[in-house]
Parts: C-alpha cells; structure tokens; sequence
C-alpha cells in the first residue's frame, strides 16, 4: 500500500490490513524498496505542463506546477442548494448527509461524517450501524460494525453516486456492466 492509502488504518486503536482485515503491528510495517525503485526509474508526463517526472517525485512537482494550480483555480466551485419550499419526496432515501451512529450530530456528508468520528469517537469501542450503508438499497440497518471507524475509511473512500444508478435493481445494473464491458473491448 502506499503510505497515504495505509495511513488511516494506522489511526485507529485497532488496526487491520484494508486488503484481508487481519490485525498488525504499525510497528512492524516496511517499507517496499522495490516498489521505490520502480516508482523512481518510472517516469509520466505532468498533467499540466506535460514534463516528464518519475512519479517519486510527481506529487511534490504537481504542488509546485503553475499549470496544474491554474487548472485547479479554474475548477468549478461547489455551489450549495439553494433551500426550497418544495417537499422532499418521503419514499427516496437522503444519501447525502447522514447522523453519526455515536453521538447524533446531523447533516455530515461522508467527508464530514469520517472526520467527525476521528476527532470525536477515534476510541469509542461501541458497536453501531453504518449509516451510509444503511442508507444504500443493499444495507442491512441492523448489522453493527465491530471497528466503525476502520470500515467508514475503506468502505467509503468514494461517493457511490458515482458508481450507482438507484433507480435500477442488482440484475438490470449487472446486465448494463456486462454490456458496457462488452462495448469497450
């Protein structure tokens, strides 16, 4: 894994490999010289200005490339909703914003909810319910995670409104997969 990927696991009282969910000792974690020697000797050009850089070093140039920073400062910004009058259909569930499972603080997106728990709950060993997984057509709002935390930042490192259409069910959403692939090869 890479330091930044493995860094959440290693936050919690309890950690437990992302890959197999066996527990280990941050002590005894290594780092890989092979995979530094590849990642030295492998260079790919600069998003932004196209320079070859070996990609040890490409996060260090991204931060300091102009074209980069000015693609960046040319992003849309993010626009809040503007609250409406209408009401919100009961039967759709609210997958945006969830309650914290430990103390009840509202209206967290799935950024805010992980970071909430880790500067309020890092060591609360209560077993609670996901509400992000509840909240999904497949959760089971009654299954209690044994280490929350660990399962909130490697079960929902993505927003699955990017992956998910909810109007569809598993059989129609496995059917258009399989098309898709079958388009692209």
């Amino acid at each position: 894994f890479c330091g930044e990927c493995l860094q959440p696991c290693l936050q919690v009282a309890s950690p437990l490999c992302p890959l197999c969910r066996v527990p280990f000792d941050p002590k005894k974690v290594e780092r890989s010289s092979s995979v530094e020697k590849q990642l030295a000797s492998y260079k790919a050009p600069c998003r932004g200005c196209s320079k070859k850089v070996s990609l040890v070093k490409m996060r260090s140039h991204i931060s300091s490339c102009s074209k980069v920073q000015e693609q960046i400062a040319n992003c849309p910004k993010f626009v809040p909703v503007v609250p409406t009058s209408q009401p919100i259909p009961s039967n759709i569930p609210n997958r945006s914003t969830f309650v914290c499972p430990f103390c009840g603080a509202r209206n967290l997106d799935q950024q805010e909810l992980v970071k909430h728990c880790m500067e309020n709950h890092r060591n609360d060993p209560n077993k609670v319910v996901c509400p992000v997984c509840s909240a999904m057509p497949w959760g089971d709002p009654t299954y209690k995670s044994s280490n929350f935390l660990q399962h909130l930042l490697h079960r929902h490192k993505f927003s699955y409104d990017t992956f998910v259409d909810y109007s569809i069910d598993e059989e129609a959403a496995l059917q258009a997969a399989l098309a898709l692939s079958l388009a692209e090869n």
